[in-house]
């Protein structure tokens, strides 16, 4: 049906930048909210940085200012542009997708995650 697949992460030191990717393939008819989580050690998993329906942005407070989420609508992807690194940022990162797919003559909805990719800041 639909995957979503990630790229970047990694070892950064403090006050570096990262940049993740995330492309979705299939049967796509149309992507309703693209949007980052991230998941550290111990914690629950929590939104980053999301597109919503209405193609306005939201950021989490930890990260405004220093991070920031693009898409590309042509290439069904997104981008997260990650700077001033934080330890506290380390975490594994997922990309979120609601995505309108193509089934036979009828079109789904479906929630998809990325596989997660692992970002680490060294302080």
């Amino acid at each position: 049906q639909v995957q979503l697949v990630e790229s970047g992460g990694g070892l950064v030191q403090a006050g570096g930048s990262l940049r993740l990717s995330c492309a979705a393939s299939g049967n796509i008819f149309s992507i309703n909210t693209m949007g980052w989580y991230r998941q550290a050690p111990g914690k629950e998993r929590e939104l980053v940085a999301a597109f919503t329906s209405g193609g306005s942005t939201n950021y989490a407070d930890s990260v405004k200012g220093r991070f920031i989420i693009s898409r590309d609508n042509a290439k069904n992807s997104q981008s997260l542009q990650m700077n001033s690194l934080k330890p506290e940022d380390t975490a594994v990162y997922y990309c979120n997708e609601n995505v309108k797919y193509y089934r036979g003559i009828y079109v789904y909805t479906g929630d998809y995650w990325g596989q997660g990719t692992q970002v680490t800041v060294s302080s």
